[in-house]
């Protein structure tokens, strides 16, 4: 197996079951377009994403680290009529692209974009007042993983549900001994994890368009 086979059966995944979708290759479009780096979700995790929202009956989510808005979208769609979501992003060339791609996909007033360090972000949330959140995306930059993971919890109720992203990274995570900022920084995500009783946690090993990562799940108790 290889990185041409995993992109063509993430094709046809795709293909097969997740139907045309011209927003979302427009906000594609958009982030190539300002020159983002093309680190989002694919198609068939951002559906994943969104089903798993709605699984959960989520109102209220909060994503940390928007990009250009792909994920978010997925996200949204995921919401109630009365639902929000929070998503936050310290590029403003980033959070400028998102806000376009929000729009052009119909969320302006369902979704709210704060620009700023998401660990910042995190704490003024939590001084307003602003959780519980019923479903948390993390997938912002990597060696603050552990500290996301604090705030995520701090911002959660029982039942919510955190989903990290990119906690594989082709499969470095198991060297302890990386230099890394990134590896240690979701090395020390899965140790917070494993400790933490409030937390009914598993991941995933994936491949795909993206390359060889993975997903981690838990349940706040």
């Amino acid at each position: 197996m290889n990185q041409e086979t995993w992109t063509a059966v993430e094709r046809y995944l795709v293909d097969s079951v997740i139907p045309s979708d011209p927003i979302q290759d427009q906000t594609l479009r958009a982030n190539a377009a300002a020159a983002l780096p093309g680190i989002d979700v694919a198609p068939n995790e951002g559906k994943f994403l969104s089903l798993l929202a709605s699984i959960q009956g989520a109102k209220r989510i909060l994503e940390i680290g928007t990009l250009g808005g792909y994920s978010t979208i997925w996200l949204a769609r995921a919401l109630p009529a009365d639902g929000r979501l929070v998503t936050l992003e310290v590029d403003a060339k980033h959070a400028a692209v998102a806000v376009l791609n929000i729009a052009r996909a119909g969320f302006a007033s369902v979704v709210e974009l704060r620009l700023g360090p998401a660990l910042e972000s995190l704490e003024k949330l939590d001084a307003e007042g602003a959780g519980p959140f019923d479903f948390i995306f993390i997938d912002a930059d990597k060696p603050n993983n552990h500290g996301y993971l604090e705030w995520a919890v701090r911002l959660s109720r029982p039942g919510t549900v955190i989903a990290v992203d990119n906690v594989v990274r082709d499969g470095e995570i198991i060297d302890a001994d990386s230099a890394d900022a990134s590896i240690q920084g979701t090395r020390r995500l899965f140790a917070m994890i494993g400790a933490d009783s409030r937390l009914d946690a598993t991941a995933l090993q994936t491949v795909g368009s993206k390359g060889y990562d993975g997903l981690a799940l838990a349940v706040v108790r």
